[in-house]
């Protein structure tokens, strides 16, 4: 039976620098796109402007950027890493056969890998859900995007140390 599981969940390094990146995007970064956008305006017709549509496509992405900070900031549950109880929930390190070879990654948000080289899986994606709440030992199946069932055994679930 799956147990309790904490969402959104963030250390504290992470939202830090998240809420960083934050503030930078919402004032100098929106201010330099701005800047930027206005020089190319400048130059003349803007149907042939490769300067000015360039720009506006990355003001575009900043502000997709911002607001989805904005929503993971929100929701964030911050703190430390969850201990490990051998469950499998999000902020958890998962080592895991799937397709008989052996994975190890963090379930969560990419954000929260931070430096890591670990592989991270959201607790949306099909492996994710598949393992949210399982415990050591457990096997369960999934249908990947391909329409393939593949099986996956947890070998072993471990506090995340960033």
């Amino acid at each position: 039976m799956k147990g309790a599981i904490v969402s959104n969940f963030l250390t504290q390094e992470a939202y830090d620098r998240l809420a960083a990146e934050l503030e930078q995007l919402s004032t100098t970064g929106r201010e330099e796109i701005a800047k930027r956008i206005e020089i190319a305006r400048e130059e003349g017709d803007l149907k042939e402007n490769g300067g000015y549509h360039a720009a506006k496509d990355e003001q575009g992405k900043i502000e997709m950027r911002i607001r989805d900070l904005q929503a993971l900031l929100k929701g964030a549950e911050v703190g430390e890493a969850p201990e490990s109880d051998g469950t499998v929930q999000s902020g958890t390190v998962v080592t895991a056969i799937v397709l008989g070879d052996e994975e190890r990654f963090l379930l969560g948000s990419r954000e929260i890998a931070g430096g890591t080289d670990l592989d991270v899986y959201s607790e949306q994606s099909p492996l994710g859900a598949a393992i949210l709440g399982l415990r050591e030992g457990e096997k369960t199946t999934y249908t990947a995007p391909s329409g393939k069932s593949i099986a996956v055994e947890i070998v072993k679930v471990e506090t995340f140390t960033g």
